[in-house]
């Protein structure tokens, strides 16, 4: 099958987590004989950014840790009967330009070709405006990354046509360490964002790591001087942006790591996690969780992680596994255990193909 895939970035994973997933699926597909085909605006936010304060040599570095992965950089008016040519299944991600996604979405009204488009984000929740605005006329089906989320396109009208398509971890890549090495402390990675958890991070990283006198490290992007000051309190190292393919090797250094959802996944879209909850417990790290519902059971709370439903019992649990060896062991067994058998990059590529071929997607027959 040829795979055409839109995308916001495939090399920069500067505070743009669908990077991660689109890797290691779109490896996956290759690894399985299809033509895959990848295209992102050569001035886009993440890579823009990333350049701005690493230079180049990042994006020169994606060919390093992903040689099997092309992605095609393009301009303002790329040549969309060219890209699209032969293609039997194109994936837009939500972060492609409007004018973009109309266009492919009206090559789509003459093509032979399945089309979906890919939300990975809550702005169909936090921004509904800007998702309306989007012309999807013309496509077969949308791929939502929760329950909750594939429920509000299903209210604009989707129906069964929007589908559940949740993050994953790339197995491939993300993986406990061959060699176990002296861990110690506690990691944080995310982005501080728009003020979207700042007080859940005071509550539930900052202040139960301070109070223990348990060392922290901090990595992501856009920390504005609060944060930063804040983080100083604490008494928190901020590393700043690291390379998603480096994040194996420093979770490994560490004993533990906390997942604090965004404020829109605890109210208006629960039970999606980030993509970090998939690839922390796919290098068996330790995990601890402030609050967030598992409504659709994608986990099992109490063997795969630690829930914590205060910042008390975040200090608790942050207490309990930094003295107990056992228990760092039994979760990251059970935790690299549900990965394997639910949520690998190779299960998403099953559930696409899967949902290619109940819309209708076959491979195209060349002619005699």
């Amino acid at each position: 099958m040829r795979i055409v895939c839109f995308t916001h970035s495939l090399v920069s994973c500067w505070n743009h987590g669908n990077a991660h997933f689109l890797r290691g699926v779109l490896s996956e597909l290759l690894a399985r004989g299809h033509d895959v085909h990848s295209y992102e605006p050569a001035e886009g936010w993440s890579r823009t950014n990333l350049a701005a304060d690493h230079g180049t040599a990042p994006l020169d570095g994606f060919g390093r840790h992903y040689p099997e992965l092309v992605s095609r950089a393009h301009l303002i008016g790329p040549d969309l009967d060219a890209m699209l040519d032969g293609a039997d299944l194109v994936l837009v991600h939500e972060w492609t330009d409007p004018a973009l996604i109309a266009a492919i979405g009206r090559r789509r009204k003459h093509g032979h070709f399945l089309l979906l488009f890919h939300d990975t984000h809550h702005r169909a929740v936090s921004d509904p405006q800007a998702i309306s605005r989007l012309d999807l006329s013309f496509y077969d089906g949308v791929l939502a990354f929760g329950e909750t989320l594939a429920r509000v396109y299903r209210g604009y009208g989707w129906g069964s046509r929007a589908f559940v398509w949740h993050e994953a971890a790339d197995a491939r890549r993300f993986r406990p360490p061959a060699l176990e090495q002296p861990r110690s402390g506690v990691v944080w990675i995310g982005n501080w964002g728009d003020d979207e958890r700042s007080d859940e991070l005071q509550d539930y990283l900052l202040r139960p790591t301070a109070v223990l006198s348990l060392p922290l490290d901090v990595h992501g992007v856009r920390y504005p001087d609060s944060a930063l000051a804040a983080l100083a309190a604490a008494g928190a190292c901020y590393r700043g942006w690291i390379a998603n393919a480096e994040v194996p090797a420093v979770f490994a250094r560490h004993m533990m790591t906390v997942h604090v959802p965004r404020r829109f996944y605890t109210t208006h879209l629960p039970g999606i996690p980030t993509i970090r909850v998939f690839e922390a417990l796919a290098c068996g790290i330790p995990l601890l969780c402030a609050p967030w519902l598992d409504s659709e059971a994608l986990f099992q709370p109490g063997r795969d992680f630690l829930m914590a439903h205060s910042p008390s019992e975040m200090q608790d649990h942050m207490r309990a596994i930094a003295a107990d060896g056992c228990l760092r062991r039994s979760l990251a067994t059970a935790g690299r255990a549900v990965i394997d058998a639910r949520h690998t990059c190779a299960h998403r590529a099953d559930e696409l193909l899967a949902i290619a071929a109940r819309l209708g997607a076959a491979p195209r027959q060349e002619a005699a």
